[in-house]
């Protein structure tokens, strides 16, 4: 018999329950065996609590089995999340907040009592403008007597890959894709330094921890209660080993790119000005993609017009900075994500569809390509016709696309490190290329740059 609902591909660890999508709403089932969890976790108030503290998503209850699942007990609608994204297409400090927010859920649903049995990055998402925790199904009944579950796996999925970037002073992000269950504590002793072992919090929930579990439990001793003050303690002593942890700013290649592009007669001034006017003019846009959004010039440009705008670069402190930076203004309506679109993030975990590739993820209505192509197509040797096809998939109403000619002085300094094989990337060959996925609708030069502005409709399908 064929399904009236479809199970989410990457809702099928936790038997309390899963999401599921009907008549294209996603909702959130909560099975009868985790009834008196849920249950409580609502009539203590803690659910109440988090949602007023904007800590979790919150949801609407349906008295209705949507799935017709024997196992039903509650349906929930939450409130929709505008993108998803996986940590290790964060930067340092967005992982370190989403961790510092994990802890202080421990915290208020002990409180309340309960405990947060999963303490994976994977439930936190960007929401409104900040991180919130989004899976309702992780708070059960708290057991005093019972050690924290998930403490090994925020070790693992947080602390760790936070422990490795401060020490190693390198954004590291992307050994939570080589390790998507978290990167285990042997390896992670592994690679910190000697030097970590004098940090008396380090040591516990690292270099210990780790030598503990490698053991096993084949120990027959009653394990010793775990009272609620040693909890709050392990819950103090992970809050300041990770208030501590930073990456030192650094100065990357981009990291400063509009400072020296504003040095450039009229270049930003107009750029701004002719990309404002063209934002402007396509109609019905709520959504937008910044590829290659450096430090987000632009992509407040369009949030500031109430278009939600994913800020993507490869560079992780630029975006690190961005976060910052967004953090401090209370922007609602930026989500940075390091990707590099040469290499963006697969789709992994069973079946390759528990978490979506970036590139399925990333459907919007307007896409903007600036200062971008001459690093694709002679940074990474792609061909226009690669890159065509690449951007004609993801903006659905429009692509807003800076042309970069080889006579400029950044494509130049790129030529001086190899050989210019380039002959295709000429501004004719760019136009006949992408007028085979877009209709051109305007053209203008940025100033006296020589760089060219496009804005491009695709074609009909």
């Amino acid at each position: 018999m064929e399904k009236s609902f479809i199970q989410h591909p990457s809702s099928y660890r936790d038997p309390s329950g899963f999401i599921f999508l009907k008549e294209g709403v996603l909702y959130r089932q909560v099975n009868k065996v985790f009834a008196g969890d849920f249950d409580f976790f609502i009539s203590s108030g803690c659910y109440e609590k988090l949602v007023l503290q904007k800590l979790l998503l919150p949801h609407e209850a349906i008295q209705e089995n949507l799935t017709g699942s024997p196992e039903w007990h509650i349906t929930l609608k939450p409130e929709p999340a505008a993108f998803l994204s996986w940590p290790y297409e964060w930067s340092f400090d967005m992982l370190k907040d989403a961790a510092l927010l994990t802890l202080r859920l421990v915290r208020e649903s002990v409180a309340s009592g309960l405990i947060l049995k999963d303490a994976a990055p994977y439930n936190v998402q960007w929401h409104k403008g900040r991180l919130i925790f989004i899976d309702t199904l992780s708070f059960e009944k708290y057991n005093e007597a019972a050690p924290w579950i998930a403490y090994r796996q925020f070790c693992e999925q947080f602390l760790g890959p936070l422990l490795l970037m401060h020490y190693r002073k390198m954004p590291l992000h992307q050994l939570l894709l080589a390790w998507p269950e978290g990167i285990p504590l042997n390896i992670i002793r592994s690679l910190l330094p000697g030097s970590s072992k004098f940090s008396l919090h380090t040591y516990l929930h690292i270099h210990l921890n780790a030598r503990i579990s490698s053991k096993g439990r084949a120990s027959k001793k009653p394990a010793a209660k775990f009272s609620k003050q040693k909890l709050l303690n392990l819950i103090t002593s992970l809050e300041a080993l990770v208030n501590k942890l930073k990456l030192p700013a650094q100065k990357s290649a981009w990291s400063d790119y509009y400072d020296e592009a504003s040095g450039r007669s009229d270049y930003l001034k107009a750029k701004k000005k002719i990309i404002g006017e063209w934002i402007d003019s396509v109609t019905g846009v709520t959504t937008a993609a910044d590829l290659g959004a450096n430090d987000g010039e632009f992509s407040r440009l369009a949030a500031d017009r109430n278009i939600y705008t994913i800020a993507a670069d490869f560079d992780p402190w630029c975006i690190n900075n961005l976060y910052r930076s967004i953090k401090q203004s209370g922007q609602k309506n930026i989500q940075p994500l390091i990707a590099d679109l040469s290499n963006p993030s697969p789709a992994i975990g069973f079946n390759n569809n528990e978490r979506i590739s970036f590139i399925s993820r990333l459907k919007v209505d307007l896409c903007l390509a600036l200062a971008l192509i001459h690093h694709l197509c002679i940074g990474k040797n792609l061909s226009l016709e690669m890159t065509a096809d690449f951007f004609s998939r993801i903006g659905r109403k429009a692509l807003i696309i800076e042309f970069v000619p080889k006579s400029d002085e950044k494509v130049q300094l790129m030529l001086s490190v190899k050989k210019d094989i380039y002959t295709a990337y000429t501004e004719d060959n760019f136009k006949k290329t992408f007028s085979s996925y877009f209709q051109i609708a305007r053209r203008e030069v940025i100033g006296y740059s020589g760089r060219v502005l496009y804005l491009m409709t695709p074609h009909e399908k």
